[in-house]
């Protein structure tokens, strides 16, 4: 394999997901299918939320990244806003780029510049997170590519690639409206240690519960609470 060789999604400019087009001019994370396959299922959990509540659904998407989650949800769901959180400039950018490229209504979303939750103001009944969380002592299992391509400020996230997940799980509680609901994409080595905070923030924050949601692949993918 060339490693020099750009991935074939910036070679393109843009990458499918859920049948939207994502343009990935600002060099982005390329979205991933396991992605993809978890955000469809939230996507029919909030269609079937609006269906028994009869109300508009307010989510946020955070580590937007390309805004792919987000704008996926906005697509599909016309009765939901959402915001988008995300600290790198060139990134809130892209966000931007796409909202408009998929025709989003700008009174549906605010983009917000934040650093996990700071900046982020409101409650959501659903929270959808994709952070970084890629274990720099694990380096040399990712791929050549990918490192030489993708922005680093989405892959790593210290030595065992908790340093965002730790803050996530500890402050989402506040940012969730009751009955509210966060999903977070995980590396399915980090299940032992979430399940061992989580089982302390059952207590403390009051979380009603959690679950692991496993990806097309059969493995542990996702992070589901609920307030």
């Amino acid at each position: 394999m060339d490693f020099n060789k750009l991935p074939d999604a910036y070679e393109k400019g843009y990458k499918d997901f859920l049948g939207i087009k994502i343009d990935l001019s600002k060099r982005p994370l390329i979205p991933r299918e396991e992605t993809e396959c978890w955000v469809d299922t939230v996507i029919e959990e909030i269609k079937e939320r609006i269906k028994s509540e009869k109300k508009q659904i307010n989510c946020l998407d955070l580590f937007s990244g390309s805004g792919c989650i987000g704008i996926a949800v906005l697509s599909k769901i016309s009765e939901a806003n959402c915001d988008f959180g995300e600290i790198d400039d060139n990134f809130l950018e892209q966000i931007k780029i796409n909202l408009d490229l998929n025709k989003i209504d700008s009174k549906r979303y605010n983009i917000i510049k934040s650093d996990v939750f700071f900046g982020v103001l409101k409650k959501y009944d659903f929270i959808l997170a994709n952070p970084p969380y890629v274990a720099e002592k694990r380096i040399n299992e990712v791929g050549r590519d990918v490192i030489k391509h993708e922005p680093s400020i989405a892959l790593f996230a210290g030595s065992d690639g908790m340093d965002f997940i730790k803050i996530f799980l500890n402050d989402a509680f506040d940012y969730l409206k009751q009955n509210g609901c966060a999903f977070m994409e995980i590396d399915p080595q980090q299940k032992e240690p979430i399940e061992q905070i989580m089982n302390i923030l059952i207590k403390d924050k009051n979380y009603s519960k959690y679950e692991f949601l496993k990806d097309q692949f059969g493995k542990v993918r996702v992070l589901k609470i609920n307030k």
